[in-house]
């Protein structure tokens, strides 16, 4: 049973879009963080040792500088840390929900940009804020939330008046949704109970509005940080490779027999037509929600998110 529900996993990751895949990275650091303090708790005799905090938080944000200069990876490993099962369970259905519209709008390849810059700006904001509240704020920060709250802004900021079928409410715009998720953060801060992770949060929400707000000026920032994860990927690729003893797959390139004479071959998303469709469908989301498209608008934006 175990190793077809890792089979099943190895497919879901290899073959689902961004979101699934940073849903499965944070379950599977989930249940292995968790597993470990099994072992140790009944390794320790029903006490959970020191040392599984300190492994915890090896791989945590702190508010102190020496611990985050000394501990470079925590501003990435931390937002794929959780303990609670409540905490990862409305961290990943937000994720999903909102990753899915996000996704939808502006394409597949900018929801981990989104979530990684959002969670390493909600870091540096937990960061200040520790430091000019000691008294209130905890010393070690870790969760989803600040990348998630990244996308749930940046959703809203693409798509204000799109239709959200809440349960027991029914349909509500999505800018009363991500406008009062971000203010119940604001009233956290206040409170002593996680207020270093509400700060966190917004700083995670002013980069989803940022993102949005630069990317309709023309400056992608998801550019950057693709590149940079497909330079990783293609580095650990080649570690594997040679560690396996795996001779390197070579490179299959697809040569279009529509080509034309000048090389290049003929693109239909560079008609003006095109754009005008697209351009249609969105205006289209924005009057009356992505509930209103047809199935053949739903496709065709599905497959414009790819390019």
């Amino acid at each position: 049973m175990l190793a077809s529900i890792v089979q099943d996993v190895k497919r879901e990751f290899s073959s689902g879009n961004m979101v699934t895949r940073i849903i499965i990275i944070n379950v599977v650091v989930f249940i292995a963080i968790n597993v470990i303090r099994l072992v140790l708790f009944y390794g320790s005799g029903g006490v959970t040792p020191e040392f599984y905090f300190q492994l915890r938080n090896f791989f945590c944000v702190s508010g102190d500088w020496w611990h985050n200069l000394t501990h470079p990876w925590a501003v990435i490993t931390s937002m794929f840390m959780h303990e609670g099962f409540m905490h990862i369970l409305f961290n990943m259905l937000i994720f999903y929900w909102f990753g899915k519209i996000v996704g939808d709008l502006i394409g597949d390849h900018r929801i981990a940009p989104i979530y990684l810059l959002g969670g390493i700006v909600g870091a540096l904001v937990y960061f200040i804020s520790a430091n000019l509240m000691p008294d209130t704020i905890g010393s070690f920060a870790y969760g989803a939330s600040a990348g998630v709250m990244a996308i749930v802004v940046a959703s809203g900021v693409l798509s204000p008046d799109y239709n959200f079928n809440l349960l027991f409410i029914g349909n509500v715009k999505l800018k009363y949704i991500v406008a009062t998720m971000v203010f119940l953060d604001m009233i956290g801060t206040t409170t002593n109970v996680n207020s270093g992770g509400h700060f966190a949060h917004l700083g995670g929400a002013l980069f989803g509005w940022f993102f949005v707000s630069q990317l309709r000026n023309g400056e992608d920032w998801s550019e950057p940080v693709n590149k940079l994860l497909a330079r990783i990927s293609e580095f650990w690729d080649n570690l594997t490779a040679r560690f396996s003893g795996e001779p390197r797959r070579p490179k299959v390139i697809f040569r279009n027999p529509n080509r034309t004479k000048g090389g290049k071959a003929p693109r239909d998303e560079d008609s003006h037509s095109y754009q005008e469709r697209l351009d249609s469908i969105l205006d289209k989301i924005k009057s009356s929600g992505y509930d209103s498209l047809s199935v053949e608008e739903k496709e065709f934006l599905f497959k414009a998110s790819k390019k």
